[in-house]
C-alpha cells in the first residue's frame, strides 16, 4: 500500500508563498488522483486541489484558485502545492491523499503538514 509523506509546511506571514510537497512510495502505479485537502480548528476537512495522474485534469476551491497550484511529478512520485499570496484564513493542517485506479474514493492519506499564516 501507498505512503504518504508531506513536507513544506510552516509558519508565514499572510501575503508569503510556501510549496508542499507530498512523496508517494509502494503502490504508486495504482494512482489515479491525488489531492490536497485541509482541516482549520472547528472546521470539517476540505478539498483544495485534485489532480489526475496525466496532469491534464485539475480542479481547485474556490478559496484558493489563482493563488494556489497543485502539480503532479509521475517520475518523482510527488505531488506539489505552491500557495502564494496566503491569507490567515489558509490556516489548517494539508493533507495529500491518494485516489486509486478503478476506486472512487480518496482512501489513503499523508501525516499531515501544518500551516500557519499570521497577520
Amino acid at each position: 500500500q501507498v505512503q504518504l509523506a508531506e513536507s513544506g509546511g510552516g509558519l508565514v506571514q499572510a501575503g508569503g508563498s510556501l510549496r508542499l510537497s507530498c512523496a508517494a512510495s509502494g503502490g504508486t502505479f495504482r494512482s489515479y488522483a491525488m489531492g490536497w485537502f485541509r482541516q482549520a480548528p472547528g472546521k470539517e476537512r476540505e478539498v483544495v486541489a485534485t489532480i489526475v495522474w496525466s496532469g491534464a485534469y485539475i480542479s481547485y476551491a474556490d478559496s484558493v484558485k489563482g493563488r494556489f497550484t497543485i502539480s503532479r511529478d509521475n517520475a518523482k512520485n510527488t505531488v506539489y502545492l505552491q500557495m502564494n499570496s496566503l491569507k490567515p484564513e489558509d490556516t489548517a493542517i494539508y493533507y495529500c491523499a491518494q485516489r486509486e485506479f478503478g476506486k472512487t474514493d480518496f482512501d489513503s492519506w499523508g501525516q499531515g503538514t501544518q500551516v500557519t499564516v499570521s497577520s
